[in-house]
Order: structure tokens, then C-alpha cells, then sequence
């Protein structure tokens, strides 16, 4: 999912010709937090049989009077295939949205099911607002990927809607230029950070020709990088587990982030610019790496998540771009991490049983093929990733890289034991706790404090922010 970023208004609307929208994200938009609604028990589900009355329940998602439109369409294929359930479509600005079901959440009037963002999962589901939805796939021949349950005490509170991991990306051409092996699309030959930051300094040059460690190198004079990794807080988390460290404790309860591996990882990242002199400044507040460095050609390497192949480089490659997609590099362990926009049901519904069977159908990769072909989105469901059948399906079309590439560096990937679910999927209050440890790091980047300075002065306040405090 474009976790920062929201998919532009017309491509969205050209996959949604094909497919349905399902999941996304806007981490630079304002988060609205709920409030507890009146009623926040799990009521029973009403599935009598003395009736052939369909039963009724409304999904909510963010986006146009269009865009639901399209959604409502393929919501009528789903109340055609059966006789038991009837879903209605309500579409909510992405402006409003989580303003309005805060509203509906305190009058009692939710819809039965929809979009929540990733960041709000867990805060709504320790409100009792979330259906826990365990048993959703009982009896199903496939489930998602365990790494996209969003669990609260325990409990699966949420599937995401679609499947996304973080990468390398890379620009061939500049690789046979300077003469540099490609990087590794196999996750057992991931290259180590040295090998990484050695690469690098292999593609970074001067307006002399000249890399990083040459006599004479300017590094107020580059013309080319090496290589970017992404510094938005949340994707930060990648390096500090890969450093034994991390933001929080494997059950969420604790803050990591003041671990000397954990601080040590944020350096590292930092010294890229600051001493390594491979990448560009780069201060961790929009999205848009990928479209700054590989698509601008300024940079030989880049960071971010699997979306990018659907969202804009289609459309490079289209221009004449030729990229890879590779593993990223790694510390100590081997981590990328999954995120993706989630489908919830709310508690307040009357009927946990149907809300549960047409997310259960929405989910499914044939009801969103558009979005999944396109490369905005991964698939949820594990069959997608080892049937091999169902994976040429997905994978062999010219929107990818070439297919034993795409499926070493992707999909096999995302269900390895690198990939690991992002915090959002398991600890509360992660918006709150980026945008602090966002705003803590500025200086960093610069090289106006260091890493260990900057988080341990401030770690009192991240950890108030990780539990909600002001």
C-alpha cells in the first residue's frame, strides 16, 4: 500500500475499471482517533431462515461518488452470486472519513463493515469498536499471509486488503555503465550494508568521474548517486530490526527505539549522506522516493514498497526506463515488512456473519485483478505465493520485471521468514509515535546532532507517545 502517499485520482480510476479499491493510505494526511460508540458490544448475527429477505448491511470507503459507483458495481456481482446477502456501498471523501465514522461510531450508527487505516486498527479495535474476525477463513482453502493479521490481545482484528513489502529498486543502465553486479534478487545472497554502501560508492560520481574514497572527490560536485533509502519513520523500522533492534518489543508494549542497536541503525541510514556520500539529503517527510531518484535518474539504487512498480514505474519503463527489483541489503537479520490498508467489521453490526462472508469474497485477488495486475497491489491470500499456476497468473505480464526475477525479489520475499509485519499491525498509537520520532530525527539527516543524541534526549516523549500521552 502507498503507505505516505495517496495513488493518484486517475490512475486509481483506470484500475478501478478492472479491479476494486480496497485499501490505501495517507500518512501525511491528519489522523483522526475514535471515539467509543454507544454500543460496543459484539452483537449476534441475525441468520434466521424462516425469511428469504436478504439480509442488508452497508460497507464504507474512502474515495469519490465515482469511485463508489465502481465499488457498488462489483458489490452487485456479490449480491447476484447469492441469496442470502445484499451489500450496499457508501462512499466517504478521504478528507472526512475517519471524522464521519467517529461520528456515526458515537451515535451507534457505523456501517457494518469497511476501510479503516492502518494506523487506526488496533486503536479502534482496544475501543471495542472491531468484530474480532479469527474465524473468518475457517473452512476456506486459503487465508492470507499471517503476516497481514492485524491481532489485538491475541485476536485477529483485521486482515489487510492487499499485501505490500518494502524493496530495492534499480536502474540497469547505470549498473552495466559503471560495471557493478547487479543486486541480489535471491534473499540468501542479500547483500550484507558493507557490500551495499561498497556498491554504492561504485555508482556515486563526481562531475570528474570520481567516487567516494578516490583522491580528489567532490562531494559537493555529485552528479550521480549510489544509492537512497528511505527515511520516513515507519519504513525506518526495517533497519532497526535488521540491527537486532527495533521501535518496539514483539508484543508492543515496550519502546526500542532508545536500544543502541536501534540508534545505531538510524545512523547508519543518516551516514549514507553524511559520511558515506552515496545518497541525497533526503529529510523523511513525503513519499515519493522512488519517483526523486530511480525515475529521476539521479540515483543508482532506491528503497520503498512493492507499489511502485503499478503507481509509476509502469509508466517509466513505458519511457524507456530499465529497473530491477532486488532484496534489500541487511545488518544483522534479513527484514523487509509488510503493510496494506485494512477491511474491518465493525462491532456495532448486527450481522458479523454476512459482513465477514462478503469481505471474505471482496478480498479475493479475483475481485480486485485490476489493482493486482497492475502492480499496485500484492495479493493476500498464501495460494497466490506457492501455487505455482496461480502465480505465473499474477506474475508473468509485461507490467513486471522479468518473471524469475519479480518472483525471487517479490514474491517469494513477502513469504519468507525476513518478511515481518509493520507495527501498526500490532501496537497502538504508531501515528503519534511516527510523527514525534519524524520530527526528532530533522537534525539528524543534516548532521546537526547524532542519532543516539537526538532519540535519548527525546525518548521520555516517544515513549508518552507510544501510550497515547500528550
Amino acid at each position: 500500500m502507498n503507505t505516505g502517499k495517496k495513488i493518484g485520482a486517475g490512475l486509481l480510476s483506470a484500475a478501478l475499471v478492472l479491479g476494486v479499491v480496497g485499501c490505501g493510505n495517507n500518512e501525511d494526511k491528519e489522523t483522526n482517533t475514535t471515539s467509543k460508540g454507544t454500543d460496543t458490544t459484539t452483537n449476534s448475527p441475525d441468520t434466521s431462515s424462516s425469511t428469504t429477505e436478504k439480509v442488508k448491511i452497508t460497507y464504507s470507503m474512502w474515495g469519490s461518488a465515482e469511485e463508489g459507483s465502481v465499488t457498488q458495481k462489483v458489490a452487485d456481482k456479490f449480491n447476484a452470486s447469492q441469496d442470502k446477502i445484499e451489500v450496499e456501498v457508501v462512499s466517504i471523501p478521504w478528507e472526512s472519513y475517519m471524522t464521519k465514522l467517529n461520528t456515526q461510531a458515537t451515535g451507534g450508527q457505523l456501517p457494518d463493515t469497511g476501510m479503516l487505516k492502518e494506523d487506526g486498527v488496533i486503536q479502534w479495535s482496544s475501543e471495542g469498536m472491531l468484530n474480532d474476525v479469527s474465524a473468518m477463513y475457517e473452512g476456506s482453502d486459503s487465508k492470507p499471509l499471517d503476516s497481514l493479521a492485524y491481532k489485538y490481545q491475541g485476536k485477529t482484528v483485521a486482515y489487510a486488503a492487499a499485501n505490500e513489502i518494502l524493496l530495492l529498486y534499480y536502474n540497469k543502465d547505470m549498473f552495466d555503465k559503471a560495471g557493478v553486479a547487479y543486486p541480489p534478487s535471491v534473499l540468501d545472497k542479500a547483500w550484507t550494508w558493507d557490500e551495499f554502501v561498497a556498491a554504492a560508492k561504485k555508482l556515486t560520481n563526481d562531475k570528474n568521474g570520481k567516487h567516494p574514497g578516490d583522491d580528489g572527490f567532490d562531494a559537493n560536485g555529485i552528479v550521480q548517486y549510489g544509492a537512497s533509502v528511505e527515511n520516513l519513520p515507519w519504513q525506518l523500522e526495517t533497519w532497526t530490526l535488521s540491527n537486532g533492534g527495533g521501535f518496539y518489543s514483539a508484543d508492543g508494549t515496550d519502546v526500542r527505539v532508545g536500544e543502541d542497536a536501534s540508534i545505531e541503525a538510524i545512523q547508519k541510514v543518516a551516514d549514507l549522506y553524511l559520511k558515506d556520500h552515496v545518497a541525497p539529503l533526503s529529510v523523511g517527510q513525503t513519499d515519493d522516493g522512488i519517483q526523486r531518484t530511480i525515475i529521476a535518474g539521479t540515483v543508482a539504487m532506491a528503497t520503498n514498497g512493492a507499489w511502485n512498480v503499478g503507481t509509476s514505474l509502469n509508466t517509466a519503463k513505458d519511457e524507456g526506463l530499465k529497473y530491477g527489483v532486488a532484496v534489500l541489503p541487511y545488518m544483522k537479520d534479513k527484514v523487509t515488512l509488510n503493510t496494506g490498508g485494512a477491511n474491518v467489521v465493525f462491532s456495532q453490526t448486527k450481522h458479523p456473519k454476512e459482513a465477514m462472508e462478503w469481505l471474505k469474497w471482496y478480498n479475493s485477488e479475483e475481485n480486485n485483478w485490476g489493482l493486482i495486475s497492475s502492480g499496485i497491489w500484492m495479493p493476500t491470500l498464501q495460494k497466490w505465493y506457492t501455487d505455482e499456476a496461480l502465480t505465473h497468473k499474477w506474475v508473468d505480464n509485461p507490467n513486471f520485471p522479468p518473471y524469475e526475477e519479480y518472483k525471487s525479489a517479490v514474491v517469494d520475499y513477502a513469504q519468507s521468514s525476513a518478511a515481518r509485519p509493520a507495527s501498526w499491525f500490532f501496537t497502538n498509537y504508531t501515528t503519534d509515535f511516527n510523527t514525534l520520532l519524524g520530527s526528532v530525527l530533522g537534525d539528524v539527516w543534516t548532521g546537526k546532532t547524532t542519532a543516539k543524541d537526538a532519540i535519548t534526549k527525546n525518548l521520555d516523549a516517544l515513549k508518552a507517545a507510544h501510550t497515547g500521552n500528550k
